[in-house]
């Protein structure tokens, strides 16, 4: 038994080895085949696992975030931020199947067809790329209801512009990320633009959100912007500026309507105009907005400020008579008027715009005190608006002045400002001597008020600014029935290379009403008017006048001259 024992055991054990080979040889061969398998997904096939990732279907997304409105003073909508859907693709995920449903999609969104198919080619393999954005989410809606794999949605804003081409150098616009670009959206866009939030959502196989499951941020709305400006009156002036250009055949004009009271900007207009809406305006300049950020020599305008600021130091009493003979000569340099006024009080150097009178009362000032002045009334200095580009305008120095510069300063020549601070400039007739800072946003004080001139100073030029606007004066056509209007013309010859320009002008006019009170301050500037008439009389007043006509009547404001009424006459 022991012996037959011993054989069953002899005969078996040759078979334990070749087993254990066998099922080691097993084992390694399946870690192998894990192993190369998971290097072929990981090395040689990642986009199995990135397509895989594609179709999880919980996913993180952003929400995007409310753009505030911008308002006028009485809280009319100037621009507002609309929902709009943006449609992407998934090249990867398209499917040959799906051809006539991505067609069908071109055909809703108004993409030719073969355009769309180029598109397709251009971008195959792209993970991410825009079919159209900022739509209707009407269409939207007919493009998810063909299920489409690979086609997915965004929420979005897109800015709207109520007033259109009435506000769009003021407000500029937004581009397609609803950031700001131009104007106020550019300049105040980081008060505008919110914080946009996440979400954690279920999509289903293409992609479509089907349910919301937590917000893990919210959405912070930007804030409104309320502006000074009050829309019936930038109506008003842009239709105004708009008849002046095409009645003068301009290059470009600018119009501001101020607030005399406290400096607020109530309108601010410029042409050529453009549409925030229609994005194929918005090229070249036709956006900048002129009365802000142009600047131009301003001429006769400033001859007002030489009389109040001379008056003022007690440097020429109000009695003063002037003699002038036609020519006036500063060291080697001459000036010179376009006739001979011979004798002339203050009232008529204003009337008839004197730059030989006003040469000689600018030279009765110390220099330092003249360039003072100036710089007080915000010549040099931007205006502070907060406009994207605004323009400070240029005042010389008054260490680098030569005798010449004095008198050129006086008639309105080596200076230069923007059409907004030139209207800044007269709130210092306007108030009884207290120059404003202006503003376009909404507030309740002027606390930059200055005041530069005594009352009875500014009250004396206005009246003398009044006779500007007499049969005489050279603005007649500024008048305004049943309000006196005080106000000053300019005529400036435009600037260019070497020298001034032969025949190319800028016609401008400033003026306040009612001028016992003034209660607003309009200026205008019509650059290079080429049908005939060039003079700031002829070619701005008439659009201050109509204007302020109706700024007038808006405001309610009582009338001063009776005197000046028309006569209505009924029929019997």
């Amino acid at each position: 038994m022991r012996i037959s024992t011993r054989a069953n055991t002899l005969s078996t054990a040759p078979d334990f080895p070749v087993r254990r080979r066998l099922l080691l040889g097993m084992m390694l061969a399946a870690m192998a085949l894990l192993v190369g398998r998971a290097a072929f997904l990981q090395v040689m096939d990642r986009q199995f696992l990135q397509d895989k990732a594609d179709l999880q279907h919980v996913a993180i997304v952003d929400v995007p975030a409310y753009r505030g409105q911008i308002k006028d003073r009485n809280g009319e909508p100037l621009a507002i931020s609309t929902p709009v859907q943006s449609i992407w693709l998934n090249t990867r995920q398209l499917k040959d199947a799906e051809q006539d449903k991505l067609l069908e999609m071109a055909r809703i969104l108004d993409i030719p067809g073969n355009e769309f198919k180029a598109f397709l080619k251009k971008e195959a393999g792209k993970r991410f790329v825009y079919i159209k954005r900022q739509i209707n989410p009407d269409l939207a809606e007919k493009v998810k209801d063909l299920g489409i794999t690979g086609v997915y949605f965004e929420q979005a804003f897109k800015r709207y512009y109520p007033a259109g081409a009435v506000s769009g150098h003021l407000l500029g616009f937004t581009n397609i990320d609803d950031s700001g670009q131009e104007g106020m959206e550019r300049g105040y866009d980081h008060i505008l633009r919110g914080t946009p939030g996440k979400k954690r959502v279920i999509k289903d196989g293409k992609g479509h959100i089907i349910k919301d499951i937590e917000n893990i941020q919210e959405a912070v709305p930007g804030q409104d912007l309320v502006l000074t400006i009050d829309e019936r009156i930038q109506y008003l002036a842009y239709r105004e500026l708009q008849r002046a250009v095409i009645d003068h055949k301009a290059h470009s004009a600018s119009l501001v309507v101020l607030d005399a009271k406290n400096g607020d900007v109530l309108a601010s207009v410029s042409q050529p105009a453009f549409n925030p809406n229609n994005r194929k305006e918005l090229q070249g300049n036709r956006y900048r907005n002129r009365a802000m950020v142009d600047s131009f020599e301003p001429g006769s305008t400033v001859k007002p400020f030489v009389v109040a600021a001379a008056l003022d130091g007690g440097y020429i009493s109000p009695n003063m008579v002037i003699e002038t003979q036609g020519i006036y000569h500063v060291g080697r340099n001459i000036v010179k008027d376009i006739h001979n006024y011979g004798a002339m009080d203050l009232t008529l150097v204003l009337q008839k715009s004197s730059n030989i009178a006003v040469t000689k009362i600018a030279m009765a000032m110390p220099q330092d005190y003249f360039w003072g002045v100036y710089s007080k009334l915000g010549f040099g200095t931007s205006a502070g608006v907060g406009f994207p580009g605004e323009a400070s305008g240029a005042l010389l120095d008054v260490q680098r002045w030569r005798e010449f510069d004095q008198a050129t300063l006086s008639f309105g020549y080596g200076v230069s400002t923007s059409l907004l601070q030139l209207a800044r400039a007269y709130t210092a007739l306007a108030d009884d001597g207290i120059v404003h800072s202006v503003s376009l946003l909404k507030r309740d004080d002027d606390v930059d008020a200055q005041r530069l001139f005594k009352p009875e100073t500014a009250q004396r030029v206005r009246t003398m600014l009044e006779r500007v606007i007499s049969k005489d004066g050279t603005a007649y056509q500024a008048r305004v029935d049943g309000y006196r209007v005080a106000g000053k013309t300019g005529t400036v010859k435009k600037a260019g290379a070497g020298g001034y320009s032969s025949g190319k002008y800028l016609s401008v006019f400033v003026g306040m009403a009612p001028a016992s009170n003034p209660r607003f301050v309009i200026a205008v500037v019509v650059d290079e008017p080429s049908a005939g008439e060039y003079y700031g009389g002829l070619v701005a007043a008439p659009a201050f006048a109509k204007v302020m006509a109706g700024t007038l009547r808006l405001y309610g404001i009582e009338p001063d001259g009776v005197d000046t009424m028309p006569l209505l006459l009924s029929e019997r």
